[in-house]
């Protein structure tokens, strides 16, 4: 699932008249970035969500791809009901989720979750990186790695590795429980406690490209 619903409001007047998934960088859009990513993994189930100026995520899509568009309304889900509503199209088979604002440099994202999946240990199995290695970023990361993989929440005055917008996660663990819409970081939190939650850390560059400043950095690496 590819989730690119979202408004982008950082972004301003570059979204007036496009959403932020079919903004130009180099030469392709964020989410023709993102189905290339997913096609050269070898996925041909391909789900995109869409809210904000869906009828322009749907007219893109329409000439050139076979990814299915699910629209969000009236209300935009976030990314955990996105995941929710969308579940029926994808399976019951683990789902991978990636971010339209996000580009990455170096080793498929997918191939990589692929590699390093194992059900026996975990519900949800999440891309991460270092800072040094993020471009557009200005957080201080999400997460804390042990030796054994496993993640908890970064402390509020440490730094954390940053997640980069690709995960592997079981549609078991996406439950109505925690209503219609909500973030997957209720999930997360639930198998950070349970244990069953893992991270592997991407040795390639990344960038997020949802500020001005992370569009401009983007362009001038390209």
């Amino acid at each position: 699932m590819i989730f690119a619903a979202g408004f982008g409001t950082r972004l301003a007047n570059l979204v007036k008249d496009d959403p932020k998934p079919l903004i130009k960088v180099g030469k392709t859009t964020l989410l023709d970035h993102a189905l290339d990513v997913t096609r050269e993994a070898g996925i041909t189930n391909i789900v995109v969500n869409a809210h904000y100026l869906a009828h322009r995520i749907v007219d893109h899509l329409a000439s050139h791809s076979t990814a299915k568009v699910i629209i969000e309304e009236p209300d935009i889900l976030d990314t955990g009901g996105g995941l929710l509503n969308a579940l029926p199209h994808l399976g019951t088979n683990p789902v991978y989720t990636l971010n339209s604002d996000n580009y990455w440099f170096g080793q498929n994202p997918l191939s990589l979750l692929a590699d390093y999946w194992n059900e026996q240990e975990m519900d949800a199995l999440l891309v991460l990186g270092t800072r040094k290695n993020t471009f557009g970023y200005q957080g201080k990361g999400d997460f804390v790695i042990d030796s054994g993989g496993n993640l908890t929440r970064r402390s509020n005055q440490d730094s954390g590795l940053v997640y980069l917008g690709a995960q592997l996660i079981s549609p078991s663990v996406i439950s109505s429980e925690f209503g219609r819409v909500f973030s997957l970081n209720v999930i997360w939190d639930r198998l950070i406690h349970n244990k069953r939650i893992k991270g592997l850390i991407y040795d390639g560059k990344w960038a997020v490209i949802d500020t001005p400043y992370g569009i401009e950095t983007i362009r001038k690496i390209l």
